[in-house]
């Protein structure tokens, strides 16, 4: 068995690993302290859903029909709001494994605000089909036995969805709902500090299909063309994250990403 340093010291090296030992289990615990509270998902539908009547009452001179155009484009201001947690342990290295910081692993993901812009088509008056561009950054840290640890950084996900939606006539005030599919794309993913510390020198996540619901509600200005916008989508998506020490894959998680991502911006139908 050869050694490798670790700081001024040396350690056994194990099989798909860098560097593990105290040096690692010092970063485990020199995160400890990072807090992981988030504003819940609840509160957020729930304000969004409250916002609703305030900008309704707030636009000025709401008509009674907007103009029939077949096209319309949104800028929006958007909420990324992703799950993250490990649902299945593909492939561990034993040297991990032995670790007590992979006793009971968990993950989350972090919170983002990105602007994005989504532009829609009616193929009648109830039905249209919609597309969104936006670029989303996150980073993973850990829970359970990981609390405190920086897992991956940098991650860099578009999620490319088209969803077919149906407008319900009720007036000016038009909600609507809305399903369809989504490719969510990542890149730009790198080793947090804790996976450094671990002797990871690669990590990469997959880019994977799932699917998308939403639902939400335009506001008409006047005749103008231009409204407000509240859009709500639930996202059903899983990603594999594969951390590498060198060549060795020593630990191979799958994800459960299933993001809300909550919007509010205006439009214009044409």
């Amino acid at each position: 068995m050869r050694s490798v340093n670790v700081g001024r010291s040396r350690l056994p090296h194990q099989p798909g690993i860098v560097a593990t030992g105290n040096r690692a289990n010092e970063g485990l615990a020199r995160r400890g302290s990072r807090t992981t509270k988030m504003t819940t998902r609840a509160r957020l539908a729930l304000g969004l859903l409250l916002a609703t009547p305030v900008l309704a009452f707030a636009a000025p001179a709401l008509a009674d029909d907007q103009p029939d155009g077949k096209w319309q484009i949104k800028l929006l201001a958007t909420a990324v709001i992703p799950d993250g947690k490990i649902s299945q342990v593909r492939s561990i290295d034993p040297s991990l494994a032995s670790m007590a910081a992979f006793s009971a692993p968990q993950t989350y993901a972090s919170n983002t605000v990105t602007p994005t812009v989504a532009v829609e088509y009616f193929l009648t008056r109830t039905i249209s089909v919609e597309t969104i561009a936006g670029i989303t950054a996150h980073h993973v840290d850990g829970s359970g036995s990981l609390n405190g640890t920086n897992l991956v950084n940098h991650v860099l996900i578009i999620p490319a969805t088209v969803t077919v939606k149906y407008h319900l006539p009720l007036g000016p005030i038009r909600p609507y709902v809305g399903v369809g599919p989504s490719l969510y794309l990542v890149m730009g993913e790198r080793p947090g500090d804790t996976a450094t510390a671990l002797g990871v020198t690669k990590v990469s996540m997959s880019s994977n299909l799932g699917i998308a619901a939403q639902a939400g509600v335009d506001i008409p200005i006047g005749k103008t063309g231009y409204g407000l916008s509240l859009d709500a989508k639930k996202y059903w998506v899983d990603t594999t994250a594969n951390f590498y020490a060198g060549s060795a894959n020593v630990l191979s998680t799958q994800h459960k990403l299933d993001p809300w991502v909550l919007s509010a911006g205006v439009s214009y139908r044409f």
